[in-house]
């Protein structure tokens, strides 16, 4: 046997506190795991321990060499661990928190064809624009955008470009006209968040120049999709993300303003606790919405 299983036999020994149940933890003969710290203390030539009939006690030299081990052996288990995360199958209820507007449009519409690829897993979702703890709430993984991530412990994959990008409907631009310029939004009623303030802050640029309007109106709501749904009432004039709104662009239901004035790109990340070995569930999950999402990036 290699001088590796000896000292990770050792290890065992001295945290099982004998032989015996060093041997019964590890499906071996007391005489065989006796006989792995024999070969092991022949090789570095010392007594590493004392046997007694109550157990084993550490030599001063064994201790010394314990701490080395013990290193050795937690590489070990961590590669056998990412080992089996690899291979074992996905499985239980993945809890996901997703901000309301990319839940409601994107999230919910890609679950059925996760579902399909993994039928041992099922989907715990809450929707919130509130900023996630994921080190101390009870959430696998969170969908927001990039730039509202503050923790460093964490880990964040982008799953999507976006663009965000102003629009109105027909019904109140028929009724107020359409703006002409960035500075004349100042002019007209504007849509803002109450949650995420320097959201209200809109920027753009046009002919090399940068320029910003803070959003003033009679209206705001606590998430953008709130926001969505007042624009569509014809509340006002929003700045909404392209996944959002490009469809009803599309259909004439919402207006694009300004599309010469270049808006700022984010990303949409999806992110996870940093963790030695990551569940099944997590990792299948998190390469899903990066290969769904692919072509936005």
């Amino acid at each position: 046997m290699d001088v590796s299983s000896q000292m990770l036999a050792f290890v065992k020994v001295v945290e099982m506190g004998s032989i015996s149940a060093a041997s019964r933890s590890s499906g071996q003969t007391p005489s065989a795991v006796s006989k792995q710290i024999r070969h092991l203390e022949d090789h570095v030539g010392h007594r590493l321990l004392h046997r007694t009939k109550a157990g084993v006690s550490v030599t001063d030299e064994g201790r010394e060499y314990y701490e080395k081990c013990r290193a050795v052996a937690e590489k070990f288990i961590e590669a056998e661990e990412h080992i089996s995360s690899v291979s074992a199958t996905p499985k239980g209820t993945l809890h996901v928190a997703s901000s309301v507007a990319f839940g409601k449009s994107q999230l919910i519409v890609a679950l059925p064809e996760f579902l399909a690829l993994y039928p041992e897993l099922s989907v715990s979702l809450e929707m919130t624009d509130r900023q996630i703890d994921l080190e101390e709430e009870n959430f696998d993984v969170a969908v927001n955008f990039a730039e509202q991530l503050s923790n460093p412990n964490v880990i964040a994959r982008n799953i999507m470009k976006n663009e965000r990008i102003l629009c109105a409907s027909p019904s109140f631009l028929e009724r107020f006209g359409t703006p002409t310029s960035f500075e004349d939004l100042n002019n007209f009623n504007c849509l803002r968040t109450s949650n995420a303030t320097d959201r209200n802050v809109w920027q753009a640029e046009f002919d090399g120049k940068k320029q910003t309007v803070h959003a003033t109106g009679n209206f705001e709501g606590n998430s953008a999709d709130a926001v969505y749904i007042a624009a569509q009432a014809g509340l006002g004039i929003a700045r909404l993300s392209t996944y959002l709104i490009s469809a009803k662009i599309a259909s004439g239901d919402l207006v694009r303003l300004l599309p010469k004035y270049q808006q700022d790109y984010t990303a949409v990340a999806v992110t996870f606790a940093e963790r030695r070995n990551l569940a099944p569930k997590i990792r299948v999950f998190v390469e899903f919405l990066v290969s769904r999402f692919s072509s936005n990036r």
